[in-house]
């Protein structure tokens, strides 16, 4: 066996014998980087050493129990015989290079990939010198493979621990005058064009393991400082004559900015690596007799998206876009509802009217993962030319009040509800596979009523537009177009229904209080309300209905048990604001005329009508979702059950080509599973290695505006002030939180979240705009509301008492009661 081999012997593709550091290291030493001389003890001979003793069954034990506590493991290895032979490799290795102090690095078959850094998972020890000492050093950095810090992340990860192997590089040791850490990009903003450098004194051990408070330098590509701040110097690790370190106060150690040559090969090396392993890079660098040594190079983790410049359209799209983006998409949902649902019925419109790439390709993939989102300038077509004349015929023919009569709809209904009411778990594999194109088709005549009735609702909308500029009452267009009736207020009716049944069972509001599905069987009047209302409204989405990773409300009853505890807490407030409005403006002096009056009520209804048109076939465009989801899902509970996949979840790090791929789950090859394993798992550490990573930064879609003295501020959107406590809810499981008089603090709203609405003073969300649900919903019931803050969950806290102004847009500091 190849149990030590020279470092220039390993390049990029011997991860599975150098692991990840060693195989990196080896492909820089390879193409002539200034890395120190060393050598790799293989994977190879951690499997020999491992091999005389009972450690495979100990570590399959504590596998299968699930646990973390490695601490037996690791005693046994610590101690673990090394063969002779491998004794003997590794002290023929360290005699050729002279015997010198050497750094033992460990290197993990899993780490430094994609999504899975292990940065400080694995131990290092520096300035070892003599055999004795090496071995030692060896045999507790193959214990470090079993620390509780290394065994947690690699189940966070989805790494199975069984299939890991380690490597262990030694290198000659750099005596550092000054080490750090050099990211070839910048690792706070996510800009290419930056890299940022931490310096201090002594060995870089005292920065990578924070340590000390280090140099800090901005450097543009060419090494130029763009910034600088000293650090603190609190240690300074050094060698010791005999070996290992030791730990120095750093106190009176100057602080001396590194040379500018020094600064500009820190860039060109780093560049230079960036583009030879094709990402940019995490540099463990040591600086020492006038050279820049490479000690260790890894993919930078978590590094956000380049920055970019949005113009005014890509604004206005980002805005609608990250409401319906709660969180990152998952392969499933970029191969089915992503390309084939609300999205794709935008772009259909566009293109209806010569409007090429309007909501298309908006999000980014990097290794098979969604990496940030980046809205496409739509542009037009010869085809817009001729537009007007399309939309003309088509408002004359399709009227919006009429449009549940259209045959196409009565059909798309029979087919929903014939699709909805199939036993998936009844169908053959063949026959499963085929349900998700089924439930994708039916989007289709959604989509084409949209086309063909959505023009009259657009030009009822402008008619009244430039009425009200004529008569100066512009103000209240966002007023008078509410009030319509729509299957979202058909839902909050029925919400309501059950809630007032609720209020005077205090049993029944102990239950739905506790979430307890099971026990509401006991109130049999209230369980069959609730059922016969998740048939009829269960395809509502509960965070996004662009995403059918996100559940429904079918898939998750307790999103509307949280509902109706809000509602029966206090009855809500009706919503009548649109008509006082409609009163108001029919006093004009220009109405005073009867059929003037008449005409104007009718021109407000056509508005009314086109609005609910918009919302209700939002309604019913989500009624596939469902379907597609069950399928789905029924798809990874077979996959799981055949032993292919780790969890049924974990078929939504899967495309719907790579199911369909699958010719049948019973007796699916060998090969064929284990690939799908490790694109699921692969998926899966680069999905938590970007949990932190945000899709766009909100403050480019959404500008920072002149706060003056308030808090937040944002787009105005729904009239009027209104004071009350803060209540910061990020999703629906916060929903049961929310108190009358609280101002509703959220990142996105979506038609789930209305009755939150009735009982808010004011709402405040991170995205959207003036055309957005709660900006909608809100001038419906007379609330203040501030859309896009961009910053109002991070920067408002739970019960601060605020005063939201949606006139102007500001979120400001109220003075509690009895206060100054």
């Amino acid at each position: 066996m190849n149990l030590v081999t020279a470092l220039r012997d390993v390049g990029r593709d011997d991860l599975d014998r150098a692991g990840g550091k060693g195989a990196n290291l080896g492909e820089l030493v390879n193409h002539g980087f200034p890395v120190p001389d060393g050598f790799v003890i293989t994977t190879a001979a951690y499997a020999a050493a491992v091999a005389g003793t009972d450690l495979d069954a100990r570590i399959a034990e504590q596998v299968a129990a699930g646990a973390d506590d490695g601490a037996a493991i690791r005693a046994e290895l610590e101690k673990v015989t090394i063969p002779d032979d491998l004794a003997t490799a590794i002290a023929g290795a360290y005699g050729r290079l002279g015997g010198p102090p050497v750094a033992v690095r460990s290197s993990a078959t899993a780490e430094d990939l994609p999504g899975a850094a292990f940065a400080g998972q694995q131990d290092t020890y520096l300035h070892i010198i003599g055999e004795g000492p090496l071995i030692d050093a060896v045999r507790r950095c193959w214990a470090s493979l079993w620390t509780d810090r290394a065994i947690a992340y690699r189940r966070r990860l989805g790494i199975d621990p069984a299939q890991v192997r380690i490597a262990v590089v030694v290198q000659r040791m750099v005596e550092a005058e000054t080490a750090g850490v050099l990211f070839t990009a910048n690792p706070v903003t996510g800009d290419r064009g930056q890299m940022v450098v931490n310096a201090s004194s002594g060995l870089g051990e005292a920065v990578v393991s924070g340590l000390v408070t280090p140099d800090h330098y901005v450097l543009d590509a060419q090494g130029a400082v763009l910034d600088w701040s000293p650090g603190r110097r609190e240690v300074v690790i050094t060698g010791v004559a005999g070996g290992g370190v030791t730990h120095m106060p750093g106190g009176s150690v100057p602080v001396r900015r590194l040379p500018a040559d020094v600064l500009r090969d820190l860039a060109r090396l780093g560049s230079a690596a960036a583009a030879h392993l094709g990402r940019p890079q995490d540099i463990e660098w040591a600086y020492a007799g006038g050279d820049v040594h490479l000690l260790q190079a890894r993919p930078m983790t978590a590094l956000p998206p380049p920055p970019v410049r949005l113009h005014r359209i890509q604004r206005l799209l980002a805005a609608v876009l990250l409401e319906y983006l709660p969180f990152r998409p998952y392969p499933i949902d970029m191969s089915t509802w992503v390309r084939h649902g609300p999205a794709s019925l935008m772009a259909e419109l566009g293109n209806s009217i010569g409007i090429r790439g309007l909501f298309q390709d908006f999000l980014e993939e990097q290794d098979g993962v969604v990496y940030r989102l980046l809205p496409r300038t739509p542009r037009p077509s010869p085809k817009v030319l001729t537009a007007p004349f399309r939309l003309a015929s088509r408002a004359r023919r399709h009227d919006p009040a009429r449009w549940t009569e259209d045959p196409r709809f009565t059909a798309f209904l029979a087919r929903v509800r014939e699709l909805h009411g199939r036993d998936l778990t009844a169908l053959s594999w063949t026959q499963l596979l085929a349900v998700p194109r089924q439930a994708l088709d039916l989007v289709t005549p959604i989509t084409d009523l949209r086309i063909r009735y959505l023009p009259r609702a657009a030009l009822s909308l402008l008619r009244l537009l430039v009425t009200l500029a004529l008569l100066r009452r512009l103000r209240l267009m966002a007023d008078l177009a509410v009030g319509a009736d729509t299957r979202t207020e058909a839902a909050n009716r029925g919400l309501e229904a059950l809630a007032t049944r609720a209020r005077g069972n205090p049993a029944l509001r102990e239950a739905l209080a506790a979430s307890d599905l099971d026990r509401l069987r006991e109130f049999s009047d209230f369980h069959d309300a609730f059922t016969a209302f998740l048939a009829e409204h269960g395809h509502r989405e509960t965070s996004s209905p662009l995403l059918v990773s996100a559940p429904t409300w079918e898939d998750s009853p307790q999103t509307v048990v949280g509902l109706i505890n809000v509602l029966a807490d206090r009855p809500p407030a009706p919503g009548d604001r649109g008509d006082a409005v409609l009163q108001r403006l029919l006093e004009h002096p220009l109405l005073r005329r009867a059929a003037l009056r008449r005409r104007m009520v009718r021109w407000v209804e056509a508005v009314r009508h086109g609005v609910a048109f918009r919302e209700d076939t939002h309604y019913y465009f989500t009624m596939p979702l469902p379907i597609l989801r069950r399928a789905l899902l029924e798809m990874g509970r077979r996959l799981h059950a055949a032993g292919v996949l780790d969890a049924p979840l974990d078929v939504l790090h899967l495309r719907l080509g790579e199911l369909e791929a699958v010719p049948d789950v019973e007796g699916l090859a060998a090969a064929h599973a284990q690939r799908l394993r490790a694109t699921v798992r692969a998926r899966s550490a680069r999905r938590a290695e970007l949990a932190g990573v945000r899709l766009i930064d909100p403050r480019l879609v959404f500008p920072e505006r002149d706060k003056g003295d308030a808090l937040v501020a944002g787009t105005p959107a729904g009239g009027g002030t209104a004071t009350g406590p803060v209540r910061i809810i990020r999703d629906t499981s916060g929903f049961a939180s929310l108190r009358g008089g609280d101002v509703l603090v959220c990142p996105y709203t979506n038609p789930a979240w209305t009755p939150l609405l009735q009982r808010a003073a004011a709402v405040v969300v991170d995205t959207g705009g003036l055309g957005s649900h709660a900006a909608i919903v809100a001038r419906e019931y007379g609330i203040p509301a501030v859309m896009g803050t961009a910053s109002g969950t991070t920067q408002l806290s739970d019960g601060l008492l605020v005063t939201v102004d949606g006139d102007t847009g500001r979120v400001t500091a109220a003075a509690t009661p009895g206060g100054p």
